[in-house]
């Protein structure tokens, strides 16, 4: 079982740590445990973003964070806890997460040889009673009695009480809370993210931070497959981004409904290095989920930056 340090024993300069701009250090954990995230020395923190989820982990505000797929978002929320060494795990509010699995449940356990009936706190319960980052990923789908339970934690000081229990769950003081969905809670007019739902007002209201996080320039992104892809040439890389750029911009003129993320465009790249051809590496990574009317223009743009028609 891990032994948390309870409080933060030192502090984290945001400006050498994060390229970031802050009006004040932040707090931080000298050495790791169990569930702090691994570091990625190739991440790129965006600053709006990384500001925003540092006034989290500095002053306790609940962040939500949202933007479309593969952009990021829980991944900058793991790395800032990553560099602070604050220990941090996720659920995916999927449509089988119940109330009880946040809150618990009783269940039968062995004690000394016997079977006993004792309860067995959820995930949120665990995460709130320790010094914990919780994500709740895919926020915006999550089912609405689940949302309702989550509701009574979202001020800085939300106590939760467990009925069956008689208990009054006080957050411990290092608890953060962030959150990360594809919508802004007003629902998908894009037809993109099936599933997610139009969130309760007062609900959202109780949020104290909100961001998005879209996608990262060409530049960044440039910059960001070449320390990850080291061995693709940096011409291959640029032609890369170009047709990135060229198939979002159909998609918002609204000629594509599918929509390349920067998670495709580090698997074209991986797919190409792993096949040495990066023609094949884009069917299989992009051009076979595209609708087969709309494949039609992916090759027109994939043969002006590659001079290659896909087929």
């Amino acid at each position: 079982m891990t032994t948390y340090t309870l409080h933060p024993d030192t502090k984290c300069n945001p400006e050498e740590a994060f390229q970031a701009s802050m009006p004040w250090e932040i707090p931080a954990f000298s050495q790791p445990e169990e569930h702090v995230p691994e570091k990625d020395p190739h991440f790129h923190f965006v600053e709006s973003t990384t500001r925003a989820i540092l006034m989290g982990f500095a002053k306790n505000r609940r962040v939500y964070l949202y933007g479309p797929h593969g952009s990021g978002k829980s991944s900058h929320i793991e790395q800032v806890a990553a560099h602070l060494n604050w220990p941090c795990i996720r659920i995916n509010l999927d449509g089988h997460i119940t109330r009880a699995d946040l809150i618990g449940r009783d269940m039968v356990v062995i004690r000394d040889g016997k079977q006993v009936t004792e309860f067995v706190p959820g995930m949120l319960v665990w995460a709130m009673q320790r010094p914990i980052a919780l994500i709740l990923d895919e926020y915006d789908a999550g089912r609405p009695d689940v949302m309702f339970v989550i509701q009574r934690v979202l001020e800085t000081q939300g106590k939760l009480t467990l009925l069956d229990q008689n208990q009054v769950i006080t957050p411990h003081p290092c608890f953060r809370l962030f959150a990360t969905a594809n919508t802004a809670g007003q629902g998908d007019a894009s037809g993109l993210y099936v599933g997610t739902q139009a969130l309760n007002q007062a609900q959202l209201d109780r949020w104290h931070v909100i961001t998005e996080l879209g996608y990262m320039t060409a530049e960044a992104e440039t910059q960001l497959l070449e320390r990850k892809l080291t061995e693709l040439p940096s011409e291959q890389i640029q032609r890369m981004v170009t047709c990135a750029g060229l198939l979002r911009q159909a998609f918002n003129q609204g000629d594509l409904t599918t929509l390349i993320s920067l998670r495709t465009l580090i698997a074209w790249g991986e797919n190409t290095l792993l096949l040495g051809d990066p023609h094949e590496a884009m069917r299989l990574s992009f051009f076979n989920r595209c609708d087969e009317v709309e494949r039609v223009l992916v090759s027109e743009i994939y043969q002006r930056c590659f001079d290659v028609e896909l087929s």
